[in-house]
């Protein structure tokens, strides 16, 4: 489920930045100049390629020693995403959109971790 969620997510961001960054990150970044449009497109080819990723393993085992390249990939991506997100927006006056994109971002981190450290039947009362 999380993987289905995540791939979702992240096709929908990385889509929409793929083809109006021009238009989103002046309003994420005051200033930003629009010919720095390509970093947008670039970072949307990065979401775009993790979502598929996500899309394709969406009925693999997750959790534990299953799946671990998936999980650690999707870890770091909405861990590290997170962080710089929210330092972003500490450092800009009145950017509630990033805190807003900051949440998604932070419970995909805390649910992918959850899973690199838990076994994928955990949850389950398996014997």
């Amino acid at each position: 489920m999380i993987s289905r969620a995540s791939a979702v997510f992240l096709a929908l961001t990385g889509l929409a930045l793929l083809f109006g960054s021009d238009v989103i990150l002046p309003t994420l970044i005051p200033g930003d100049p629009p010919a720095a449009a390509w970093l947008g497109q670039l970072l949307a080819a990065a979401w775009l390629g993790v979502a598929v990723l996500n899309w394709y393993s969406r009925s693999a085992v997750l959790g534990g020693i299953y799946g671990r390249p998936v999980v650690s990939a999707n870890a770091t991506l909405y861990f590290v995403s997170a962080l710089t997100i929210v330092r972003a927006a500490t450092g800009l006056a009145g950017s509630r959109a990033l805190w807003l994109l900051a949440v998604p971002f932070a419970l995909f981190a805390g649910a992918y971790g959850a899973l690199m450290f838990r076994g994928p039947f955990d949850s389950l009362d398996v014997k």
